[in-house]
């Protein structure tokens, strides 16, 4: 089982709760987080609003199709994503920071812009707006943690989420299946952390140990799994991992529910790299010709979300992604 991490620790033992998370990152890139203050009442609301949203008939969510949108915003039906070039069997909704379009948009800023709300489900909107600020608050607390915990100063990474952040929600139902059973792909994620929300009895998550093994992350009530990614390896060197992790699509009569949350910085933002102490040995940060780690998060995120949805790429880009990881 993963470490499990109580974030209220850290109020009264920072300096075992900083520990803790450094060891925990080092050694898995995953683990549970309980103790983070958000309300159980905000979770259920989450999780109630998902599964109302999964509901509605095919039409009313067909209505926010990310195929409307040049940011990659909104719904993906069944079979519309792909991870390393198969298709992940799954429906979902991507939702990001509301902003004005960016007027000149070249790559990455194509992903700036208006998320896609059903009419069916106002309430939506609210709901998750609020849970992007709350997830952002005990998102930029575990950064300080890390950052001490790397010996760094505490408000080593502020600066990169200061200004517009390229936060992203994505609110996912896996269907049972027994015919295809990639729920989604072995994947990094392309951004600094990720939050990870589990409706009970919602298994099928795991994450790849340095063996090579698949570790099954089943849902601890109450908690988050957190993952690092991308970012934070080069943060480090190497010395945390963003580690591949996947999802089995459910067996037939079940399903899954789940809603990541990514922590990003702004799209042209890079972290700063740590200057570790001796006794944290840097271990590289991992060369993968198919799947190139940028430092600029903003990079990262075009990468994973061209080759995640090509349709919307080829449509809107003009682009006709390679085959590759998609890491969102």
């Amino acid at each position: 089982m993963l470490p499990v991490l109580d974030l209220s620790v850290a109020e009264r033992d920072p300096s075992s709760f900083r520990s803790a998370l450094r060891e925990a990152t080092h050694l898995y890139g995953f683990f549970y987080l309980t103790g983070h203050g958000v309300p159980n009442s905000d979770i259920a609301e989450v999780l109630d609003s998902a599964r109302e949203f999964f509901a509605l008939p095919q039409d009313a969510k067909d209505e926010i199709s990310q195929l409307n949108s040049p940011q990659f915003r909104g719904y993906t039906r069944l079979g519309g994503e792909l991870t390393n070039g198969t298709v992940d069997w799954r429906e979902q909704i991507d939702i990001g920071p509301e902003r004005e379009v960016v007027d000149g948009a070249e790559e990455y800023w194509n992903l700036q812009g208006p998320n896609q709300w059903p009419s069916a489900l106002p309430a939506l909107r609210s709901t998750f707006e609020k849970w992007d600020r709350s997830l952002s608050a005990v998102g930029l607390r575990l950064l300080r943690h890390w950052a001490v915990s790397l010996g760094a100063p505490e408000n080593t990474f502020d600066a990169a989420f200061a200004d517009k952040p390229a936060t992203l929600i994505k609110i996912v139902r896996y269907p049972g299946n027994e015919t295809n059973p990639q729920g989604v792909g072995a994947h990094k994620d392309s951004g600094v952390l990720t939050l990870l929300l589990v409706a009970p009895e919602s298994e099928g998550l795991q994450v790849e140990s340095e063996n090579g093994d698949w570790i099954d992350v089943p849902p601890l009530p109450g908690a988050f799994v957190v993952n690092i990614g991308e970012l934070l390896e080069i943060a480090t060197g190497g010395y945390l991992k963003a580690t591949r992790h996947r999802v089995s699509a459910p067996p037939p009569g079940t399903d899954r529910i789940s809603i990541p949350y990514f922590l990003n910085p702004a799209l042209d933002a890079t972290v700063p790299v740590l200057d570790l102490p001796p006794e944290l040995d840097r271990r590289g940060v991992d060369a993968d010709p198919n799947n190139p780690i940028f430092s600029t998060y903003g990079e990262n995120a075009w990468k994973s979300r061209t080759r995640a949805h090509p349709d919307v790429a080829e449509k809107w880009h003009g682009i006709v992604p390679t085959k590759g990881v998609a890491a969102q």
